[in-house]
């Protein structure tokens, strides 16, 4: 151990502070095992609040230590001596094989490194996937924004690649586990309804599906990080628009009407919401880990790690509030099974874990969605108004880097993290950025057309004359969230780009001029922005559209924009991006991403109430791509419209030289 402990004892007794060794050297690894968000050090607060100048340098520097010890995760592929630790742990056991999720106990996109079991296993560093170890075979399965990051991600000898839904886990499942063969989970990270496919699965090929108390891989990852404890902060009304007491008083009215006694909450950004608190404890995205059991009276547990609550927020919750240890949930679910409570549970995204201790503690299940996720994604006014700031904010961050883009890129020497550095710089120059909203996507080339694309020193390429260049990148401010993509040319494009590009572009306007009425669910509108792709025989292998939230996840439910079925109706207030594209591999990529607000329209003698999009995203599209015509009247004009709500707006906050390029960028087709 370094002397960085002992001098930060040293400095905390001068204070008058004597806390155990032992205990601030196991917060101390919470703290390191957090992300660094560009907000500053305001874990300092969980240590010493009020700590000065000195201390806290003293303990960054041991911060800093710690979170540069090696826990394995950034190997890829990853060692083979993994897969086979893991097989030897499991034929100890007497299990078959092992299921493998992208996942932590709350099944979000992002998840603390010390639940990043599948990339420490494989190497595989994508927001999705699953892989399924045997004892002589193993799969990882992706969808299609993986297809090339997995091939150059995974040793495909070892982890054989299938594309979701092409080739399901379950299907692999029945195809492969042995006869008579057990097939061991965790039950904290495959959901209520996933358990009910693979278990499926399992009987169809002649085995079981097992659950397992510890999980194998822990068992073997002997540098496993700790779990996070970033500070628990308030989110203030007046940027939250309604207190946490109206939320909670109004949701538990709903849980009531539902037939439940209670809600499980196990997603932490539906948590950070109905509390107004945010945090910190994952990638990109504020919210911390934690479960909640909502009364219907509006009383919350909430079980988290209290020592990442610091007292101010404790205060802040208030009495209606109860903190408590997150290993006590147990007890709270056996609890209201002895008393046959009925328990509100959404078993699409609940660990199997909770609803098998509800079940045979005597509880009563009642299945709904999370009842917290349709009035999340419902923004406010007060909450709409902080939005349209922050994209006002951002579009200025964005319309700068552009223009020094227009500038630099002519010599063809530029890098793509050179680039994405600088356009982070910008946003920090606007004092209100307190992260990114997630890993920028900077493609210069061919890696334009990997859809989730992030450069490393190893992959990254020069933005060379005659390429395309994309950007897919967001900003988390605390009145907004923003998630914007730009293709740009750098230098001239062919002519094959310039078409596909306008295809692309006339997808995103049809989705953007859309009116539907109320009732109208994202999956009926996908095709608008598909259509003229598909009229010369092309496609994209993504979603159109994903919920954002208000200071929270830049991918939010329930409502998408998608081929994929969706029930949930668009309401008013929801917040969801536009990103028709087009990609050719090992070629170039072409995205064009602005989020939109759903908004009531104003038709003249409309049969029925009818909806329509307000666009919230503020910076130019190239017109240098742009084939004028391939464009319709009505499409040519959206265009020029917004370019010139861009060039207003965006217009009075950037500096001279970007104001004379946005003329240009902007002018009128």
């Amino acid at each position: 151990m370094s002397s960085a402990p002992d001098d930060v004892l040293l400095l905390l007794r001068q204070r008058g502070r004597h806390p155990d060794p032992a205990a601030l050297d196991s917060l101390m690894r919470g703290v390191a095992a957090a992300p660094d968000g560009l907000a500053g050090p305001e874990w300092v607060e969980l240590i010493a609040p009020g700590a000065d100048a000195e201390l806290t340098r003293a303990l960054e520097a041991w911060r800093t230590e710690l979170a540069q010890a090696d826990d394995g995760l950034d190997a890829s592929p990853a060692p083979a001596g993994r897969l086979a630790a893991l097989r030897g742990e499991l034929q100890r056991r007497g299990l078959a094989g092992f299921v493998v999720p992208r996942a932590d106990e709350h099944q979000g996109e992002y998840v603390p490194r010390r639940s990043q079991r599948l990339t420490w296993l494989t190497g595989f560093s994508g927001s999705a996937g699953l892989a399924i170890v045997l004892a002589d075979r193993a799969a990882i399965f992706i969808d299609g924004r993986y297809t090339l990051a997995v091939r150059a991600q995974v040793d495909t000898d070892a982890f054989v690649p299938h594309q979701i839904p092409e080739q399901s886990p379950d299907a692999w499942i029945a195809e492969n586990l042995p006869k008579g063969g057990k097939l061991g989970f965790d039950p904290w990270l495959v959901t209520a309804d996933g358990y009910e496919r693979f278990a499926r699965a399992c009987r169809r090929a002649g085995g079981e599906f097992v659950p397992v108390d510890a999980n194998p891989i822990d068992a073997v990852w002997r540098d496993r990080p700790a779990a996070p404890l970033a500070p628990v902060l308030p989110h203030p009304d007046e940027l939250a628009g309604e207190s946490s007491a109206a939320k909670r008083t109004r949701i538990g009215a709903d849980i009531k009407a539902k037939e439940a006694d209670v809600a499980l909450i196990t997603a932490p950004d539906s948590i950070a919401w109905l509390l107004n608190v945010r945090g910190g404890d994952v990638p990109r995205t504020p919210f911390p880990l934690s479960f909640a059991l909502l009364h219907a009276d509006g009383h919350v547990d909430l079980y988290m790690d209290r020592r990442k609550v610091p007292d101010r927020t404790v205060a802040w919750l208030g009495n209606a509030v109860t903190l408590a240890p997150a290993d006590e949930l147990g007890a709270a679910l056996d609890a209201l099974g002895k008393v046959n409570k009925r328990v509100l549970i959404e078993t699409a995204s609940a660990p199997i874990w909770v609803a098998n201790r509800l079940q045979a503690a005597g509880a009563t299940l009642v299945r709904e969605a999370d009842p917290v996720a349709l009035p999340k994604a419902c923004k406010n006014a007060v909450e709409l108004a902080g939005i349209r700031a922050a994209h006002g904010r951002d579009g200025a961050a964005v319309s700068r880097f552009l223009g020094w883009l227009a500038r630099e890129s002519g010599r063809g020497t530029l890098r793509e993290i050179a680039v994405s550095d600088r356009l982070q710089a910008l946003r920090q120059e606007t004092g209100e950025l307190r992260d990114l909203s997630f890993d920028t996507i900077s493609g210069a080339g061919p890696n334009g057309a990997i859809v989730h694309y992030r450069a490393s020193e190893a992959s990254e390429r020069t933005l060379e004359l005659g390429s395309l260049y994309l950007v897919d990148s967001g900003g988390q401010y605390r009145d907004g969230t923003t998630d914007i993509t730009r293709t740009v040319a750098i230098g001239t494009p062919s002519a094959e780009m310039r078409d596909r590009f306008t295809r692309v572009l006339k997808g995103h306007i049809a989705l953007g001029m859309a009116r539907f009425p109320v009732g109208t669910t994202g999956s009926q509108l996908d095709a608008l922005a598909r259509y003229a792709l598909w009229q010369v025989g092309l496609d994209y292998d993504h979603g159109t559209g994903h919920g954002v939230g208000a200071y929270l996840s830049v991918h939010e439910g329930p409502h998408r924009i998608s081929k994929i079925a969706n029930s949930v109706a668009l309401q008013p207030g929801m917040i969801v991006s536009n990103e028709p594209g087009y990609y050719k591999t090992d070629a170039y990529g072409i995205r064009i991403e602005n989020l939109l607000a759903v908004c009531e329209a104003s038709i003249v003698d409309a049969d029925r109430r009818y909806l329509e999009f307000e666009t919230l995203t503020l910076a130019p599209i190239d017109l240098t791509c742009v084939v004028l015509s391939l464009l319709t009247e009505a499409e040519r004009q959206w265009l020029n419209d917004y370019h010139r709500r861009v060039r207003e707006t965006v217009g009075r906050q950037v500096d001279a030289a970007t104001k004379a390029w946005l003329l240009e960028a902007t002018r009128a087709l």
